[in-house]
């Protein structure tokens, strides 16, 4: 029974650290060792010497004091648990002095049975079906949660992105000119409307980004750039259908067939004078939103020179004062951005990595090479 006991103590223990409930599992895993070596005692004790014992059966009561103040913060149960075995540790050490009543040791294991059952159970059916099956009554004490009340709100709107009100959120304000953070298929990013080009200048303010570094955009396929008939070589349309949708970026020669694409008022804010970068990204809530609103300019949720944001926390930290919105969607795929690729004279010379990020140089080499080939 000892052994059964104290064995029901330890699983219950396990499942509780399982759980992340660290102050549960400590009790129960004292409680366990108490349990055993209360029944050890009573067995062996006659051919022990007992000094070693009480003190050992302080160590407990001071031990369990502290779980006792402890548990009133997390629920009934528990501290009826610490409680009870407040008063076993009690037992132990009048035992080990040889004055302990019968009575009492009868009465304080039964309580201490009952109470211990009812919470090692109720700790293996909650556990176990992921529900509060069995009441463990509310805690005493909630400091705790106060504090989690009076947490600050966020300094801008944060939709999650798998809402499809979140994603309509963060359009309508792309859309009025607002820049917002957005996940991408490599890491996080600050976008603006095409259409919009004070918001693509508010964009430059926010990050701090030199002027003579342009910026990109971003469409959702490339039946768009199809459609506004742009002066592509058989080749680079090619190379494009390899390396699209995902982490490689295309420089291509400017011209007027970006207004077609949708560029509109920010054509002379996207890109150099000659040329632009465009990309197709690999991210499905990215796509639906580009459908929602347009082209995209599109630079990294970062003040410039800094490291790149990999999680919507670190975009709304940094940013976020300085953003009308962010929309939420846990851990970047890529620690690094995209790769940058010179298109603009592959018929002629072929293609130069300007910058090299999350596609390997080596693969986009192979991929033209393929391209050419054929």
């Amino acid at each position: 029974l000892i052994l059964i006991g104290g064995f029901v103590q330890l699983l219950a223990g396990f499942l509780a650290f399982r759980k992340y409930d660290h102050l549960g599992g400590a009790a129960f895993l004292t409680f366990s060792a108490l349990w055993s070596s209360y029944g050890a005692t009573r067995i062996i004790a006659a051919a022990w010497n007992s000094e070693g014992f009480t003190a050992g059966s302080i160590a407990f009561l001071v031990l369990n004091a502290f779980l006792i103040i402890l548990a009133s913060s997390f629920n009934v149960v528990l501290l009826c648990m610490t409680l009870a075995m407040e008063l076993l540790a009690v037992c132990f050490l009048l035992f080990t002095l040889e004055n302990l009543p019968l009575p009492f040791e009868i009465v304080m294991l039964i309580i201490f049975s009952i109470i211990c059952f009812y919470g090692a159970t109720a700790s293996l059916a909650n556990c176990m079906f992921g529900k509060d099956l069995m009441m463990m009554g509310p805690p005493l004490f909630t400091v705790e949660s106060s504090k989690k009340d009076t947490k600050d709100p966020p300094p801008c709107l944060c939709p999650k992105s798998h809402c499809t009100s979140g994603l309509r959120t963060i359009a309508d304000l792309l859309n009025t000119g607002a820049v917002c953070g957005v996940p991408t298929d490599t890491v996080y990013a600050l976008a603006a409307s095409c259409r919009h080009p004070e918001a693509i200048e508010k964009v430059y303010r926010i990050k701090d980004r030199p002027q003579e570094k342009p910026i990109c955009i971003f469409i959702s396929n490339l039946d768009q750039l199809r459609a506004a008939s742009p002066p592509i070589s058989p080749l680079l349309w090619e190379f494009m259908e390899n390396v699209y949708p995902g982490g490689i970026g295309c420089i291509i020669q400017k011209g007027e067939w970006l207004k077609k694409l949708g560029v509109g008022a920010g054509y002379s804010r996207v890109g150099t004078q000659d040329s632009i970068m465009i990309r197709v990204p690999d991210l499905t809530v990215l796509v639906h939103l580009i459908d929602m609103t347009g082209p995209l300019a599109i630079t990294s949720a970062n003040p410039s020179g800094e490291v790149d944001s990999t999680h919507h926390n670190m975009v709304i930290s940094r940013l976020g004062h300085k953003l009308e919105g962010v929309l939420c969607d846990g851990e970047s795929d890529e620690v690094v951005a995209s790769t940058v690729v010179n298109c603009t004279k592959i018929d002629e010379s072929g293609i130069t990595i300007i910058r090299e990020g999350c596609i390997p140089a080596v693969k986009v080499m192979q991929i033209f090479e393929s391209v050419k080939n054929r």
